[in-house]
């Protein structure tokens, strides 16, 4: 943890060497969304594996690699394959590559997944806007020494998704005539589901769909 300001330096340094642009628009793209990236126009790709200090995807279908561009007239950085706590890795290291997007400019994060319905209003192949989520992941990436150039210690997650980019995507929905559900994410570690009886809980106190990313 004392060596995190370091990291984000190098790491950030690393980057920008490859780009000549700021990206403005993080994109963390989860399972089967990941062909999204294939639309940035002039891409820079940098695979995971060659970014200093970055974890490496293990999950399949994960390209696992940054893809920095333009997008619908919009700078980007769009994470193809992400991390999760499962695979071993700890909440730093998942949380790292979101750190990094800030440290490049970043200033709105979009994070999609592929997960699990509880609500019987959702179906498969449902899109659901998360509007509020419970963390059942048993962890917390802020945990530590706090650095104040990063955020504070005590950050209000009251408000953790911002009420007019929820507005404009139900607007965009409406226009395409895309039906979009709202509701509570629940996060869970995995990698196993959960029992009926979980589950159960789960719905009981207010969740929507169950994942074990995102959050």
């Amino acid at each position: 943890m004392n060596n995190l300001l370091k990291n984000i330096k190098q790491t950030k340094d690393f980057i920008e060497e490859k780009i000549n642009i700021e990206p403005k628009i993080g994109l963390i793209l989860g399972s089967g969304l990941g062909t999204l990236a294939n639309e940035i126009e002039n891409p820079v790709k940098i695979k995971y594996e060659d970014i200093p200090n970055f974890p490496i995807s293990t999950v399949e279908g994960h390209e696992g690699q940054l893809v920095i561009g333009k997008l619908e007239g919009k700078l980007v950085i769009a994470m193809q394959g992400r991390f999760h706590y499962y695979e071993g890795y700890s909440m730093n290291e998942i949380t790292f590559p979101v750190r990094i997007m800030k440290a490049l400019g970043v200033e709105t994060i979009i994070v999609t997944n592929a997960c699990g319905g509880m609500n019987k209003e959702l179906y498969p192949g449902a899109l659901m806007i998360i509007n509020d989520h419970i963390n059942f992941m048993g962890d917390n990436p802020l945990i530590g020494k706090n650095f104040e150039e990063l955020g504070p210690r005590f950050p209000d997650m009251s408000h953790a998704y911002d009420k007019d980019l929820i507005n404009i995507t139900k607007k965009v929905g409406e226009d395409l005539n895309i039906e979009l559900k709202s509701g509570i994410y629940a996060a869970i570690s995995g990698p196993y589901y959960f029992s009926r009886a979980e589950l159960k809980m789960l719905r009981a106190i207010g969740g929507d769909t169950i994942g074990m990313s995102t959050v």
